[in-house]
């Protein structure tokens, strides 16, 4: 039995006929940059979100980046994030001038540690990136009692988080402004590159719409230098369509996990995800750890299991963080799942055999290499 990590193939299937409405009603009226589909969208995915405004942008990383832009943080600023995340996280506090500062995480979450926020802040910080790892929310009370504390913003990098809640509460409505990236392989997936802000702050709407077309409120005058970062009427079009059923989708995934931990709880040698007791999880990623992981992933390769790893390396070790000087044992519960983390298939359209398929060679394996 082959499984995939992941069959883009199999949702567009599902869909196609109503992307291909939504994609020829774009070429027909050559809306491709901007325009109505994506206003569209914005007002379908705010109202998700349970804010007052999104704003469609090029992908998750201009998303993270133009909010940072938008509350103004630039040179000698820190911004506090962890090191078990994509390096766009970084990056747009990199690219703003800012300084990015690593914390550790939960180890059971894998989520911001509000202890080690605390005791990272300095003079210099102006913001915390609290990040919803995996399809989970990060535990985000303590965190903005803690930015309270001392007048830090929150923006939720909620990249991997599409309908993931808090206590009830959507993520990318918890802070100050909420990041998404619609990646083809998200929750909610574009059919290549988009991302959004959400927000419920007028003016921070107003200076995002200006950022990602050039610094212009009005076409051809620029009040401030900005970027081409627009969502494409294309993707507009697609995403609306998906939206309607992401939250099937996420109770799919949620149903797959559940099979997940019924086949592997009594498996002593593989921690399994936990959900929150604050969180309700959606899955993203379905990521376990087990021992001589590198091994176990290539056994079940050979089985035609595809599995991945998120994430090997914690940005703290990443080349292009060397100049921060931060070595091996920093951040010990980040560097121990970066190095026993092996993300199992999870999609939607998975099959309930393709799991215990799954499961019955994760189990082999584990036997196989005496652990």
């Amino acid at each position: 039995m082959n499984v995939p990590f992941l069959d883009l193939k199999a949702q567009y299937r599902a869909l196609q006929d109503e992307i291909g409405v939504a994609v020829r009603s774009v070429f027909e009226s050559a809306a491709f940059s901007g325009g109505p589909y994506v206003a569209k969208f914005e007002e379908e995915f705010a109202a998700f979100c349970g804010t007052r405004y999104a704003l469609g942008v090029g992908n998750g990383t201009d998303a993270l980046w133009l909010a940072l832009l938008a509350y103004g943080i630039g040179p000698g600023d820190e911004v506090i994030t962890v090191p078990n995340t994509f390096i766009a996280t970084a990056e747009a506090i990199s690219f703003c001038g800012a300084t990015p500062v690593f914390v550790d995480v939960n180890e059971h979450t894998y989520t911001m540690d509000p202890d080690a926020l605390r005791n990272a802040i300095t003079t210099r910080t102006k913001a915390v990136i609290p990040v919803h790892l995996f399809g989970q929310t990060a535990d985000m009370d303590p965190i903005a009692l803690i930015a309270g504390e001392y007048g830090l913003l929150v923006i939720e990098d909620a990249c991997q988080a599409h309908g993931a809640e808090y206590k009830g509460r959507m993520a990318g409505s918890l802070g100050s402004a909420g990041c998404f990236s619609f990646y083809p392989g998200k929750n909610l997936g574009a059919y290549g590159e988009a991302g959004a802000v959400v927000t419920n702050d007028p003016v921070i709407a107003a200076k995002i719409k200006m950022l990602r077309e050039h610094g212009q409120p009005k076409k051809y005058y620029h009040s401030v230098i900005g970027w081409n970062a627009r969502m494409d009427g294309v993707q507009g079009a697609i995403l609306s369509v998906k939206l309607k059923y992401l939250a099937a989708a996420n109770e799919a995934r949620r149903a797959h996990a559940r099979l997940y931990h019924h086949l592997l709880s009594g498996v002593r040698e593989v921690v399994l995800p936990v959900e929150a007791s604050y969180a309700k999880h959606v899955y993203h990623i379905f990521a376990i750890r087990a021992g001589k992981r590198d091994e176990l992933i290539n056994r079940l390769a050979g089985k035609d299991i595809a599995c991945g790893v998120h994430y090997p390396v914690p940005l703290h070790l990443q080349e292009a963080y060397a100049p921060l000087g931060l070595a091996s044992g920093a951040f010990k519960v980040a560097e121990k799942v970066s190095q026993e983390s092996i993300s199992l298939p999870m999609f939607p359209e998975l099959t309930n055999e393709q799991i215990l398929y799954v499961c019955d060679e994760l189990k082999s394996g584990l036997i196989a290499l005496g652990l």
